[in-house]
């Protein structure tokens, strides 16, 4: 570990349900290809930022395990089946666990972890334990987006008090929103030293979309 250089871990918690099926998920590939493209132009995130993508449906896959940007493969997502929310906060909370190297006593952990969900409708399974341990431990800096009219910020404001919304799941919006997170780790991964381990700073979200407060 003498060696071990500090990261900034990335997860994406992508809803692959099949109401994301057809335009929604051919966006969300291209949004996760624009924004690897746009943060390997950034010398400070190519250097610190560690990226992974969970998904869920009827079950929770860890698509990519965390892998720097240089070496990221983009997973080939699919839409169908069920929208298993709890079971993607329990394998996110796994990941984070198994994979983020905490502090200690002879090494400085990685920095705080980054998580962007995004779900385009409301959980079919029990979710609100997971949601309730990971805003009362506060293992990540999280931020829900909900995508669209069956969405349920409510239930998003359960997981993290940060949450925006989608006005629908437009190819437009959703690049918008890929644009945003990579200016989201852009931002927080220059801000590591001015701000370490505390919550970050996040750039305006496109006008079209709402914050919940």
């Amino acid at each position: 570990m003498a060696n071990f250089s500090r990261r900034l871990p990335v997860y994406l918690l992508i809803d692959t349900s099949g109401s994301m099926y057809g335009e929604p998920i051919e966006a969300v590939r291209q949004g996760i290809k624009a924004l690897l493209m746009e943060l390997r132009t950034d010398p400070q995130a190519l250097e610190t930022a560690y990226l992974s993508v969970i998904t869920f449906s009827s079950s929770a896959v860890q698509q990519c395990p965390l892998t720097e940007l240089i070496s990221f493969k983009e997973p080939q997502l699919d839409a169908g089946g069920l929208t298993s929310l709890g079971a993607g906060l329990e394998l996110l909370s796994q990941c984070i666990e198994n994979e983020v190297v905490k502090n200690s006593s002879t090494v400085k952990g990685d920095w705080r972890p980054l998580v962007f969900i995004l779900t385009d409708g409301v959980p079919t399974d029990t979710w609100e334990e997971q949601a309730e341990r990971l805003k009362s431990e506060k293992p990540a800096n999280i931020i829900a987006c909900g995508a669209g009219a069956d969405a349920s910020t409510d239930v998003l404001k359960k997981i993290t008090d940060n949450v925006i919304l989608l006005n629908n799941l437009s190819a437009g919006d959703l690049s918008q929103f890929f644009k945003w997170v990579s200016d989201s780790i852009k931002l927080s991964s220059n801000s590591l030293d001015a701000k370490p381990d505390q919550p970050i700073d996040l750039p305006a979200p496109p006008p079209t979309f709402t914050i919940i407060p």
